[in-house]
């Protein structure tokens, strides 16, 4: 049963971990299956720079926009050949455990995207220690609202995060508009590998440069909220898409469903994707190629994976068509593993315990040396 009453249930399995498990848990570079875990974290990063280098010298962008007056708060747009406002935005967040990564080595999605009419945006916040969670949350709204402003004439805005940039992404189904004076068009939301309920994350390694109080990540945590006081979207036809990899850790599978669950029971119209043998960080390697699944589909279409009970599979580029009557299902089959309505197997037995393994100011965005954590 799941507990509906006073946030994320009380029961977690992660509080019945030692503090050497709940290190591995949260630790998703002790889970890649194909390289050690250096090396996928020197190979994400690298895969990151050279998409970036490739996005950027097609001159169709614009670097270093100020979305705000900090120094941190930029973004970079990148646009497709047919430069209108009228355009689908899709706006992508890093991830990096909220204290690493950059929007300089972060546009894995812009060439497939492009190639398809979507303008994206890639948008930078001010990491830990500099950034505090309550104010990278400020930040991406700030963002959105700086977007809507620009391109009024929009035909819709996609939020799509990875790992802590899920987070961040997911956030903003808990924004008030009101207060920024506008709505943004957000027709849907890509959460990629997220954590949305931050509790575990204060007992690991990683909170020495966050400095989380349970006060600060019970209010940074969706998952929470969403359970205590229920939210509804603007846009009925507003659609989010929660998925993880299959090889990312158990803990990182219960908080992607949990939080698909939450949106489920509260009305919201969200699908849960289990991608089929990636990893935490090939997700974004992927996202590279025109013809993986979540950027190979033409823009407009929709697709269904093979499950009897498989709702839509959101992808971030029908803006304004979502028809059911099309349905790509043999795309579904050969590239996602596993949907379904609600996934409700006890969490201990469907996780048996695994080995990890050991237009506007011209110029770019300052490259951040840091290896990316993967959070």
């Amino acid at each position: 049963m799941d507990d509906l009453d006073g946030g994320p249930k009380r029961g977690a399995p992660w509080k019945r971990m030692s503090k050497e498990e709940l290190e591995n848990q949260y630790s998703p570079s002790r889970w890649v299956v194909r390289l050690g875990a250096e090396e996928a974290l020197r190979t994400y990063s690298q895969i990151g720079n050279e998409a970036t280098k490739r996005a950027q010298a097609t001159g169709r962008n614009l670097l270093d926009v100020p979305y705000g007056d900090g120094e941190g708060e930029k973004l970079d747009i990148y646009f497709p050949e047919a430069v209108s406002e009228a355009l689908p935005f899709l706006m992508f967040f890093h991830g990096g455990y909220w204290q690493s990564g950059s929007k300089d080595s972060s546009a894995f999605m812009v060439s497939p995207l492009t190639a398809q009419g979507v303008a994206v945006v890639i948008v930078a916040y001010d990491i830990a220690p500099k950034g505090t969670l309550d104010q990278m949350v400020d930040q991406v709204t700030q963002s959105i609202v700086f977007v809507q402003k620009q391109y009024p004439g929009n035909q819709g805005i996609y939020l799509c995060g990875h790992s802590a940039g899920a987070h961040l992404a997911a956030m903003m189904l808990l924004a008030n508009w009101t207060e920024h004076g506008v709505t943004p068009n957000l027709k849907g939301f890509f959460l990629v590998s997220g954590i949305y309920d931050l509790e575990p994350v204060m007992h690991t390694s990683e909170n020495a440069s966050l400095l989380t109080t349970l006060e600060v990540a019970q209010r940074n945590s969706p998952q929470w909220h969403l359970q205590t006081a229920p939210t509804q979207p603007v846009d009925p036809a507003c659609r989010i898409l929660v998925t993880v990899g299959q090889h990312d850790s158990p803990e990182f599978h219960r908080q992607s469903r949990e939080l698909y669950q939450t949106l489920r029971r509260g009305g919201w119209k969200a699908s849960f994707e289990e991608l089929h043998d990636v990893d935490h960080f090939e997700i974004l390697w992927n996202l590279t190629q025109k013809d993986y699944v979540l950027t190979q589909v033409p823009l407009h279409e929709t697709i269904t994976g093979t499950s009897a009970h498989s709702p839509l599979l959101f992808l971030p580029l029908f803006a304004s068509s979502w028809d059911g009557s099309k349905r790509g299902a043999g795309l579904g089959r050969c590239l996602v593993s596993r949907s379904r309505d609600m996934w409700r197997e006890d969490y201990n037995s469907q996780h048996a315990p695994r080995r990890p393994a050991s237009h506007f100011p011209e110029g770019r965005g300052r490259r951040v040396p840091d290896m990316p954590r993967g959070g």
